[in-house]
């Protein structure tokens, strides 16, 4: 290609960004008029809300629909995700709390979700995050529920338990973990590795293989592991890339997870419901009487109905010993017919019946 083919191109890409960010402008004074007219329109003692998980998640599959290339689906709906999150700051700043501190994996799924613009609040524990939520000293909160290596979340679902929250949307995040060290770290010297339980888990038949004979010390988190790592001289963390950058680490080794495949399920809690989108999901809890059978009466209406269940677990009640609460996600939104007359036959056969919310299924 000529000097003059290259000029050319460089010319037009100009006027391109020209023309890009005057249309990003122009979407970020309409957002700054919905927030006017929202504030505008309110009764008396009541709160607006900006922030609609439903719309966002119509916005970007509409986007991913139109999308024609180069660039993947993933990739045009994570620049959108950007715009929307920086808009949205302009009529209101969201407030997320999670599972802190600073580079952890659920801050890097609170930033997949709702974008760099958010303020994100690190708390120290799963029932922190449900308290600061419950107490409106946050919009949303980010709490992971369930691993594909290693399971569901229990302190999640106990959480749900005790807690009347709305679940207002999901987001799944792959997981690589890293094996990192620091600047003062004798890499030929270490004798313990720190990490949360869920990743020392996640990466046991490495660990096996490569440090059969090193102390594994579980932390409260993967960002906890990386910020002891700073201050010792014969230790090493596994963590994800947030964290290697947040503390200035380098990878020793990368991808360290035993499945290539290993991911985290966070969900996002609120106190709005969600209306439908045509592809959501809804996640409830059921107490059966303990008796034989009871699993079975309970999922007979969603197979009459035709209702994809997509998880179920189990957890001990709280009401009496031996005795078990259920959390079930399906497809389908609690306002859906089909959805609401199987409610309505497992609410007259269950001890108790919650949903806990209809969200849209992840876009990304």
């Amino acid at each position: 290609m000529s000097e003059q083919e290259l000029q050319a191109l460089r010319v037009r890409i100009d006027s391109l960004d020209e023309k890009i960010l005057e249309l990003i402008s122009q979407r970020a004074r309409c957002a700054q008029e919905v927030g006017r007219i929202k504030m505008a329109s309110l009764a008396e003692g009541e709160e607006a809300i900006f922030y609609r998980p439903e719309r966002e998640a119509q916005v970007l599959k509409r986007i991913m629909e139109l999308n024609k290339g180069p660039l993947d689906n993933e990739e045009m709906a994570r620049l959108f995700r950007e715009i929307m999150s920086t808009c949205l700051a302009l009529e209101q700043p969201l407030k997320v709390a999670y599972l802190g501190p600073e580079g952890t994996f659920s801050q890097a799924a609170v930033l997949k979700h709702f974008g760099q613009a958010v303020i994100s609040k690190p708390m120290a524990a799963i029932d922190e995050i449900f308290r600061e939520v419950a107490a409106g000293a946050v919009s949303f909160g980010v709490v992971p529920v369930e691993n594909s290596t290693e399971g569901a979340i229990n302190h999640t679902l106990d959480s749900f338990l005790e807690h009347d929250l709305v679940i207002c949307g999901e987001v799944e995040l792959r997981i690589h973990h890293h094996l990192l060290v620091a600047e003062n770290t004798k890499t030929e010297r270490i004798t313990r590795i720190y990490s949360h339980a869920q990743s020392l888990a996640q990466c046991r038949k490495w660990l096996d293989a490569h440090y059969p004979n090193v102390e594994r010390i579980a932390v409260s988190s993967n960002a906890e592991a990386a910020k002891r790592v700073k201050s010792e001289w014969n230790s090493a963390a596994i963590a994800g890339d947030m964290a290697a950058h947040l503390y200035d680490l380098t990878i020793l080794a990368d991808k360290i997870e035993d499945r290539p495949d290993n991911s985290t399920r966070f969900l996002i809690i609120g106190n709005q419901t969600v209306p439908a989108t045509g592809d959501d999901k809804t996640s409830v809890i059921i107490s059966m009487s303990n008796k034989p059978g009871a699993l079975h009466e309970l999922l007979i209406p969603f197979h009459t109905s035709g209702i994809d269940l997509t998880r179920i677990e189990t957890r001990p009640s709280r009401s009496g010993k031996w005795t078990y609460v259920f959390f079930i996600d399906f497809m389908g939104h609690k306002d859906d017919p089909l959805v609401r007359s199987a409610l309505e036959k497992i609410a007259q056969e269950a001890v108790g019946l919650k949903v806990l919310g209809s969200y849209p299924n992840a876009v990304l």
